[in-house]
C-alpha cells in the first residue's frame, strides 16, 4: 500500500493512505476509554518527558475543534513555522493525525513508533488515544517543533493531551452534549470538564457559548489565575474574504477564534504576517464539514454532525439554503450517541432517512428509534427490510436516497458521524467537488 492517497477535499496533495495498525491498535471506534493523566505522564516521564521542548496550543470544545486546530496549523505551516498537529479522530488513515508543517507522519515512522513506545504502553496500561498522544509528542521532540497545535479528544481536565505542560494558550469551541456518559448528564458539569484545561496564567480565547456554559468558563479562569477573552464570530464580509474551504456560519466562529489566536501568537511568540495567515488558512484541507461531493455522479452533502448541537447547526445551514427543500438523510449514527436529540433536530415533514451501519461498530437502527419520535418524525424513518438486517447497508441506502420520482427530487445528506464520511472516503465510493 502506498503513502499517500487522493486528498479528501479534492486538492492534489499527500494526503496519507489508509494504513493497517491492528496488531498496535484496535480499530478507533472500539478502543478503550479511560480517563486520567497518571497512566501518560508516567510513560513520559519514563521518556524524559519530550514534550517540554516544545511550547503548545491547546484546543478545546465539543464541535469545531478540529477546524480551528487545522486554520492554526494551516497559517503557522505558511509561515515556515515547524509547527506540530495533532488531531483526532481520523477519516481515512492514522495517519492523518500527526503531522509537521506540511508532512504527514509516514507509516512506516507512526508503527516504529509505537513499536518502540510498547513496552512503556503495556507498563502504564495507555489507551489507543494515550499510545498515539505520547507518539505524537515524542515525534514533534524528535522533529523540533517550534510549537504544536493540540486537538483535545474527550473532556479536557482528564485528557491525554493535558499532560503537556506548556500550554499557555488556549481556544475554546462550541460546547455542547456529547459523552455525557464520561463528562457528565449538563452543559454545566461538561463545562466543567472542559474547562480543566485552563491552567495558572494561560491565555483562553473562546467563541459564543451557550448560557449555561459561559459563567462556568468564567469561573474556572477565575479560579486559577488564567484569562479568557469572548470572541465574537466574523462579520460575513470578513469571512468570505478569507475564502477559506470550511463553509457554513459555525466556521465563522471557529475561523474568528483561530485569528484571535494568531494575534495572540503574533504578539507574544513568534511574529506573522496577516496575508500569509490568511493564505495559509486557505490552504487548508478538512474534509467531511459541509463537503460537497458525488456519489455515482448524484452529488450529495457530506457532514460530521455527531451530536444534538452539531445536527441543529447542520439543520440551520440546509434552512437557510432556499434551493434546499425536502432531504433524504443517510445516517450513521454510534450506539453511544443521542440519536433522539440528533433526529429531532434533523428531520422535518417530508424528510426520509436511512440508517445505515459503520463498519465494526454498534449503530442505532430504525426500529429501535421509530417508537421514541414524534409521529412526523417517526414517519421519516425508513424500516430496513428483514434480508438486510436492523441497518441499512450504505450502498443500498444511497441507491434508495437517490432513487426519486421524476420532479420530486430530494436533497442527498450523508452524516451522523465522521466514521462513517471515512468509510466512505476510504472506500473511495464518492468523489469530491473540488473547491476552487
Amino acid at each position: 500500500m502506498g503513502d499517500a492517497a487522493e486528498c479528501p477535499c479534492g486538492k492534489s496533495s499527500g494526503w496519507p493512505a489508509p494504513v493497517d495498525l491492528s496488531d498496535l491498535l484496535p480499530g478507533q471506534t472500539n478502543g478503550v476509554v479511560a480517563m486520567g493523566l497518571e497512566r501518560v505522564k508516567g510513560a513520559l516521564n519514563a521518556l524524559g518527558n519530550p514534550q517540554n521542548s516544545f511550547v503548545a496550543i491547546q484546543v478545546a470544545g465539543t464541535n469545531g475543534k478540529g477546524s480551528i486546530c487545522s486554520l492554526l496549523h494551516g497559517a503557522l505551516a505558511a509561515h515556515g513555522l515547524r509547527s506540530g498537529l495533532y488531531t483526532s479522530p481520523h477519516l481515512v488513515s492514522w495517519c492523518e493525525r500527526i503531522r509537521v508543517g506540511q508532512a504527514f507522519i509516514t507509516p512506516t515512522t507512526l508503527r516504529a513508533l509505537l513499536v518502540e513506545l510498547r513496552p512503556l504502553a503495556q507498563q502504564w496500561s495507555l489507551t489507543p488515544f494515550e499510545q498515539l498522544t505520547v507518539a505524537a509528542f515524542l515525534h514533534f521532540h524528535r522533529q523540533a517543533v517550534d510549537l504544536a497545535v493540540l486537538e483535545v479528544g474527550l473532556g479536557g481536565r482528564l485528557d491525554a493531551t493535558t499532560a503537556h505542560c506548556r500550554r499557555s494558550t488556549v481556544a475554546f469551541a462550541a460546547i455542547g452534549e456529547d459523552h455525557q456518559e464520561y463528562l457528565g448528564p449538563n452543559l454545566a458539569s461538561i463545562a466543567r470538564e472542559k474547562a480543566g484545561v485552563l491552567s495558572p496564567g494561560c491565555v483562553a480565547f473562546s467563541g459564543p457559548q451557550p448560557a449555561a456554559v459561559v459563567p462556568v468558563l468564567r469561573q474556572a479562569a477565575a479560579a486559577c489565575g488564567a484569562t479568557i477573552t469572548w470572541v465574537p464570530p466574523l462579520a460575513d464580509d470578513k469571512f468570505r474574504a478569507l475564502n477559506l474551504p470550511l463553509r457554513g456560519p459555525v466556521q465563522q466562529h471557529n475561523a474568528a477564534v483561530a485569528m484571535a489566536v494568531l494575534e495572540h501568537v503574533s504578539a507574544t511568540m513568534h511574529p506573522l504576517d496577516l496575508q500569509r495567515s490568511r493564505k495559509g488558512m486557505a490552504s487548508v484541507c478538512w474534509p467531511g464539514r459541509l463537503q460537497h461531493c458525488h456519489w455515482q455522479g448524484h452529488p450529495l452533502l457530506l457532514d460530521g454532525a455527531h451530536n444534538r448541537s452539531a445536527a441543529l447547526c447542520l439543520r440551520q445551514h440546509l434552512d437557510d439554503k432556499p434551493s434546499v427543500g425536502s432531504i433524504h438523510w443517510v445516517l450513521g449514527i454510534l450506539a453511544n450517541k443521542d440519536a433522539i436529540g440528533m433526529l429531532r433536530a434533523l428531520l422535518r415533514p417530508g424528510d426520509r432517512a436511512w440508517l445505515v451501519a459503520i463498519a465494526e461498530s454498534s449503530c442505532w437502527s430504525a426500529d429501535q428509534l421509530v417508537k421514541q419520535l414524534p409521529a412526523a418524525q417517526a414517519a421519516c424513518l425508513q424500516l430496513a427490510p428483514p434480508p438486510l438486517g436492523s441497518t441499512w447497508p450504505v450502498p443500498v441506502a444511497l441507491r434508495q436516497a437517490f432513487h426519486q420520482p421524476p420532479g420530486s427530487e430530494a436533497y442527498v445528506v450523508v452524516s451522523g458521524s465522521l466514521y462513517l464520511l471515512g468509510q466512505l472516503h476510504h472506500q473511495g465510493v464518492i468523489q469530491v467537488v473540488k473547491q476552487n
